[in-house]
């Protein structure tokens, strides 16, 4: 699907405030899973946290993943995704050390290039949603490249610019 974008990358590098920013010039956007699923737990009294089972999170953002692919509205436009489909399988594989089925992401492709925000300790900040250290975040984020790479994906890394630069380096890489 070449209108379905993914931006992802290290937690903490800016993926949220770029999304913001390609929404406020009338992009749609999808809001990532994760931070929806913590928010939806902690008012539940759930578990499937990163911090507490890990495995049941990442099977959770999964289905989130699927559900926001299956509600994106038809057309022509792009739609920007906060991290997507890959990310969740990657933690899960992570968490149980079972391999994530390829045949998972070969059925439910994005564009084939994926915006990669790096590990920028400059803005990294905990939070009640991100209580992973930089170290952790900087882990997760080599196994997302290595994990878009070997589905046949193109890793772009976002330049550390301010905001509106960010974007217009993204807009730009979607045309070339």
């Amino acid at each position: 699907m070449q209108r379905y974008i993914v931006i992802t990358g290290c937690s903490g590098g800016g993926k949220s405030t770029l999304l913001a920013e390609l929404s406020r010039r009338g992009h749609a956007v999808v809001e990532e899973p994760g931070r929806r699923i913590v928010a939806e737990e902690t008012r539940a009294g759930g578990v499937a946290l990163p911090w507490l089972d890990m495995a049941a999170f990442a099977r959770r953002a999964a289905e989130v993943a699927l559900a926001d692919r299956a509600t994106v509205p038809a057309g022509p436009s792009p739609v920007f995704f906060d991290r997507g489909l890959i990310d969740a399988a990657a933690a899960l594989e992570h968490a149980t050390g079972e391999p994530a089925p390829v045949a998972l992401g070969a059925a439910h492709r994005y564009h084939r290039r994926v915006f990669f925000t790096p590990p920028w300790p400059e803005i990294y900040r905990r939070d009640g949603e991100r209580r992973h250290n930089l170290a952790s975040a900087i882990a997760e984020y080599d196994r997302l490249i290595d994990a878009y790479a070997a589905l046949g994906y193109e890793p772009v890394i976002l330049p550390k610019l301010p905001v509106a630069d960010r974007a217009d380096f993204l807009l730009g890489a979607l045309c070339r």
